[in-house]
C-alpha cells in the first residue's frame, strides 16, 4: 500500500492527501485491487477523484492492468448515494475540526460548532455563521457535518447553497415533488443552508424557509445558516425570518491575523505531505492578508509548480509568485455574480441557466458559466455543479474543457469570455 500511495504521489500531486497514508492494506479479487475506506467522505473523495488515478498506480507497480476499487471496511461495495430531490453538497473531506486552525478572528464561531457536535439542536440553534467570502465559514460548516456524521453516522444531514435550496423548490413546485422538498428538509437532522444572504427579496422561498425552520426548531433539530452580513443587514430579508435568525447564536469570522496566516500555510501545507521553510512562509503570510481562499491558491499553484519543475520549494520562487499576483488584492468573484453578467451577455433567463432544459441557445451559456466558475472561484466541481441545477462534477469538468476548446477555435467567444472575466473581475 504503501509502494502506492507512493506512487500516486509522485504522479499526481494534486490529488493527494496525507491522509492517503492511513488507507488499510488493499487485496486482489477478482482481477481488481480492493481498497477498504471506513469514512463515508473520504471514500467519496477517492471514488469520484482517485480512481483512474489509483488504479494506473497499481498497473505500474504489479506491471499489469489492475483496476482499483474503493469498498467498505468489510470489503463491501460502497452504498451508492440515496435517492433525493436536494442538490446536497458533497462534504470535503479537507475541511474537518483538525484541519481548521483557530484564531481570535474566528474563535466564537468555532467553540459554537464544537458545541453543537455535543448537544446538536439544544443550546446553539440556529447557529448563524457570518463574513465576507474565503475566511472559513463552509470549512466550519462542513467541519460540523463531518463530526456529527462520525458520531452519529445514521443522521440525516443536508448540506446545501442557497442557491440550491431555491433552485430545488422552484424544481418541486414546477415537478409536484414538494412534498418530498420539505419531508428531506423539514425532517433532516441537521440542516446547514450556505450564503442564505441569496435568499433575500425571494417571496415564495422566504416563506418556505420560514416554515421549514419552525419545523425544525419545534422538533429540536439543528439549523446552522452562513451569510456575508448579519441577519439585521441583510437587504429585503422578511423581519420574521430576521428575528428568528438571532434566536440562538450570530458569530461574526474576520480575516486571520499574521500568526493565524502562518499556522494555516503550515497546516494546508502538511495535508499535501509538503514542509514549507519559515521564509516561504512569511511571504506568503505577508502578501495573503485578505483571505484565506487567497492564502490557499497561492500555496496550490506554489507546490504545483515546485512539483513541475522538479525544484524544492524557495523564499525565490515564493517572491516571484507573489510578484504576479499584482498589486492589490481582489474581491473573490461570487457565483451570483457570474449568474448574472452570463445570463444578460448571452440574453438568457436566470432559471434557464440553472434549469434542465438542453437547448442549444442554453447549453453554450451554462458552460461558459461553469467554466468561469472554475476560473474565477474556489469553489469544488461539485459546488459549481450545484448552482448550475444539481449537475455532477463529471458534467461541470466537461464543460470546462468544452469551452476551452472552443474558445481556440472562436474569436468571436474568446471575446466575449474575455469580456465576462474582466466584469466580473473588476
Amino acid at each position: 500500500m504503501d509502494r502506492l500511495v507512493h506512487r500516486v504521489r509522485i504522479d499526481r500531486p494534486e490529488l493527494y492527501r496525507a491522509w492517503f497514508e492511513d488507507l488499510a492494506p488493499a487485496e486482489i479479487a477478482g482481477g481488481e485491487l480492493l481498497i477498504p475506506v471506513s469514512d463515508a467522505t473520504r471514500a467519496s473523495y477517492l471514488r469520484e477523484h482517485c480512481t483512474t488515478a489509483f488504479s494506473e498506480a497499481a498497473s505500474v507497480i504489479s506491471a499489469r492492468l489492475l483496476p482499483v476499487r474503493f469498498v467498505n471496511a468489510d470489503r463491501t461495495p460502497l452504498a451508492p448515494a440515496a435517492e433525493t430531490v436536494l442538490s446536497r453538497l458533497r462534504l470535503n473531506p479537507d475541511y474537518t475540526f483538525d484541519q481548521f486552525v483557530v484564531g481570535p478572528s474566528n474563535r466564537l464561531a468555532h467553540a459554537a460548532c464544537r458545541a453543537i457536535c455535543a448537544q446538536p439542536g439544544t443550546l446553539y440553534n440556529p447557529l448563524f455563521i457570518h463574513g465576507k467570502s474565503g475566511l472559513g465559514k463552509s470549512h466550519l460548516l462542513q467541519a460540523t457535518c463531518d463530526a456529527l456524521l462520525r458520531a452519529a453516522p445514521g443522521m440525516d444531514v443536508v448540506y446545501m447553497s442557497c442557491d440550491a435550496f431555491i433552485n430545488d423548490l422552484v424544481r418541486a413546485l414546477e415537478s409536484g415533488t414538494l412534498q418530498r422538498f420539505r419531508d428531506e428538509t423539514r425532517h433532516a437532522g441537521l440542516l446547514v443552508l450556505d450564503d442564505v444572504q441569496f435568499i433575500a427579496n425571494r417571496e415564495s422561498p422566504q416563506e418556505e424557509l420560514f416554515h421549514t425552520f419552525n419545523a425544525l426548531n419545534n422538533d429540536r433539530r439543528q439549523i446552522i445558516l452562513s451569510a456575508d452580513a448579519p441577519p439585521s443587514d441583510i437587504p429585503k430579508l422578511e423581519d420574521r425570518l430576521v428575528s428568528r435568525f438571532n434566536w440562538g447564536v450570530v458569530a461574526q469570522i474576520d480575516p486571520p491575523d499574521r500568526e493565524t496566516r502562518h499556522a494555516i500555510l503550515i497546516k494546508k501545507a502538511r495535508l499535501r505531505g509538503v514542509e514549507l521553510p519559515d521564509e516561504v512562509i512569511d511571504i506568503i503570510a505577508e502578501r495573503c492578508e485578505a483571505n484565506i481562499r487567497l492564502l490557499e491558491g497561492a500555496l496550490s499553484r506554489l507546490i504545483f509548480e515546485s512539483q513541475a519543475a522538479g525544484r524544492p520549494i524557495t523564499a525565490e520562487a515564493a517572491r516571484e509568485l507573489v510578484a504576479t499576483m499584482g498589486g492589490s488584492i481582489r474581491r473573490a468573484v461570487q457565483i451570483n455574480d457570474i449568474l448574472e453578467a452570463v445570463a444578460a451577455q448571452f440574453s438568457v433567463r436566470l432559471s434557464e441557466l440553472v434549469g434542465r432544459r438542453r437547448t442549444k441557445s442554453v447549453v453554450l451559456p451554462r458552460q461558459v458559466g461553469m467554466y468561469l466558475a472554475r476560473k474565477l472561484t474556489s469553489m469544488s466541481l461539485e459546488e459549481i455543479g450545484a448552482h448550475f441545477g444539481g449537475r455532477d462534477h463529471a458534467t461541470v469538468l466537461y464543460a470546462e474543457r468544452a469551452v476551452a476548446d472552443v474558445v481556440r477555435r472562436t474569436p468571436a467567444l474568446a471575446e466575449s469570455v474575455a469580456a465576462l472575466t474582466r466584469r466580473l473581475e473588476r
